[in-house]
């Protein structure tokens, strides 16, 4: 069984959110801002039997705030299952929320009360306007008619459940600020505590662990001084309490028993350094690894032991205090669908590593309302380029999916290039203003154009290419100036996605007479002393007033060969990673790209 689709309306950032879900490992991505947390916390709201009614009870920042709660209004929370046909407990659990065969729903609303709805319905309601807290309540139901997508508020959805059903089915929430050591302390409810719980311990294995520690604890009272220190203790005492109160005393352990025996263990580690120490001596990192390693074989214990009927894990931040290499760990141990896992991360290193198809992307488009899809769903990505963008989307590339603002280019050139010149020639911060430069490292722009549109990812993207692109279906003799329409034939722009073209290569088009002394620098740097003499000589002609307008044209064709020559033999990387370092000579930004930044910081 696992959760299918989630329906949130008019809660917190989510004026109208519909996703569907599949089974495993769901990563909700997005910028700061856009909901993340208030998602997982809607999702309880609707499932999880151990949230108190209290936070249930909405107040005025609960609610979107395009909602006008002091008319008739709702918000509503639906929760849908699937796969649960064929077992036992889940079905049992689900029996009464099922809406069609294999597909249940327990939906969460709050809106008016029955009462102020029947004084509505019969027209006898004096117009005044409602209390977000006398007038409101919560309710949980089951089931239902209607589609939660665009049920009203007047409309009944489902019947009511108490919380009670709910129990069997187990929802753990970890928050991003989470205080493991404390957590990993012995205790009923800590991970250490309901393993041991679970396990079926025999009665001559209790037997022998009561023995065991009974005799050690009776070999501790017979020590000499700690037998001398109790009749000390024991003195002390009587000679203050006087005879009256007088009380036998001694200094030893209580009498064991099974549940005193299993409080007392503790998780202890070993290395190279220590042996034996408690976790509370242990990095935040491996501490969060344990937590959750024995948190996720708690939950398998229940399956096995077939005490569950269904089991959810919410965790927020799950990259926290973890190196690269270990958020992967981390990410792989939850693959293993011991449970269904919806997460929220900041991290291109668990995104890079998770399949597209496990997104939720959540987008703020500058309005008061998140967007979120399914990316695979959302931009009709076939198997292919689900494929592709699987392989494509590293820690570099993935780095779009946190942004506000996207601007995809070719390759390492533009990646450092451009920003260093936007900064230099027309002051704008890209960080600042939330626009992540994303190489693609290589053409294949139609894939990752799919992802941003009206319907898909709400976020501007700008695509800055070449003239020397050419996709699949582009006659091999097109010329490069009837390029940029056929790229617009290829790639839908629209409001969020918009092609910037330029007719040559990256490095021929900034190889402006404003920008060559930029280049002459490179040149030096990189040590070619012939092209670094043909590049002087070149510049002597362009500022020879005498030169002819057709030498002047040559030359500056020449240069720009010289400058693309120098990319090509030093690496296009390295060399412009050389130019960045001389960018203060740069004195103008090539068109193109100057109306790509135009674009996309334009609100």
């Amino acid at each position: 069984m696992y959760i299918s689709r989630i329906v949130v309306r008019n809660y917190r950032n989510f004026a109208h959110l519909d996703v569907q879900l599949q089974d495993g490992v769901t990563c909700i991505i997005g910028e700061n801002n856009t909901g993340k947390s208030n998602l997982l916390r809607a999702i309880r709201l609707a499932i999880d039997a151990n949230m108190s009614s209290q936070y249930r009870q909405l107040l005025e920042h609960d609610i979107h705030s395009d909602t006008e709660l002091t008319k008739p209004n709702q918000v509503v929370v639906s929760v849908e299952f699937s796969d649960y046909a064929g077992k036992v407990n889940e079905e049992a659990l689900l029996g009464d929320c099922q809406v069609e065969p294999n597909l249940a729903r327990i939906n969460y609303r709050y809106r008016p009360r029955l009462a102020i709805r029947e004084e509505i319905e019969h027209e006898e309601f004096d117009d005044r306007p409602l209390s977000i807290i006398d007038d409101y309540h919560f309710e949980v139901t089951a089931g239902g008619d209607k589609d939660p997508g665009d049920v009203e508020w007047n409309e009944d959805l489902g019947k009511s459940i108490r919380f009670g059903d709910l129990q069997s089915f187990k929802v753990v929430f970890l928050p991003a600020l989470r205080d493991v050591a404390q957590s990993l302390k012995q205790s009923y409810d800590s991970p250490l505590g309901q393993l041991l719980k679970a396990s079926n311990f025999s009665e001559d294995e209790k037997h022998s662990l009561f023995e065991v520690i009974k005799s050690a604890n009776e070999e501790i009272e017979k020590q000499p001084t700690i037998e001398s220190l109790g009749q000390g203790i024991k003195k002390a005492f009587n000679d203050a309490t006087g005879k009256a109160h007088k009380i036998d005393l001694r200094l030893g352990m209580s009498d064991p028993s099974f549940s005193s025996i299993t409080r007392s263990l503790n998780v202890l580690f070993s290395n190279s350094a220590m042996d034996n120490f408690e976790v509370s001596r242990n990095g935040l990192g491996l501490n969060n690894l344990l937590y959750i390693s024995m948190l996720l074989q708690g939950l398998e214990k229940r399956v096995e032991a077939d005490k569950t009927a269904g089991q959810l894990l919410l965790f927020e931040e799950p990259e926290a205090h973890l190196h690269p290499q270990l958020q992967r760990v981390l990410y792989t141990l939850m693959e293993k669908k011991i449970c269904q896992v919806l997460l929220t991360t900041h991290s291109t290193h668990i995104s890079s590593h998770a399949p597209i198809e496990s997104f939720i992307t959540l987008s703020n488009d500058g309005s008061v309302a998140t967007s979120g899809v399914v990316p695979k769903h959302a931009s009709k990505l076939s198997e292919k380029e689900t494929g592709d963008l699987n392989r494509y989307l590293d820690a570099t590339r993935s780095t779009f999916l946190y942004s506000r603002k996207v601007l995809l280019v070719e390759g390492p050139a533009e990646l450092f290039l451009i920003p260093i010149l936007v900064k230099q020639l027309m002051g704008i911060d890209l960080d600042s203003h939330g626009i992540a430069v994303v190489p693609i490292f290589g053409k294949h722009f139609h894939t990752y154009a799919k992802l941003f549109g009206e319907h898909a990812i709400r976020k501007k993207c700008a695509i800055i290419c070449d003239g020397d692109l050419k996709l699949e279906d582009i006659p091999e003799d097109t010329e490069e100036d009837d390029l940029i329409e056929l790229l617009s034939h290829t790639i839908q722009e629209d409001d969020y996605l918009q092609i910037f073209q330029c007719p040559v290569t990256f490095e021929r088009a900034i190889t402006i007479p404003e920008n060559l002394l930029m280049f002459l620098r490179t040149i030096k740097e990189c040590g070619h002393t012939i092209r670094l003499r043909n590049f002087r000589k070149g510049i002597r002609t362009l500022c020879d007033k005498n030169t002819e307008k057709d030498t002047y044209n040559d030359t500056l064709s020449y240069l720009r060969e010289l400058v693309l020559k120098s990319a090509d033999d030093y690496g296009k990387a390295r060399f412009a990673q050389t130019a960045s370092k001389h960018v203060r000579l740069a004195k103008k930004m090539p068109s193109y790209i100057e109306h790509a930044i135009n674009w996309l910081c334009e609100e």
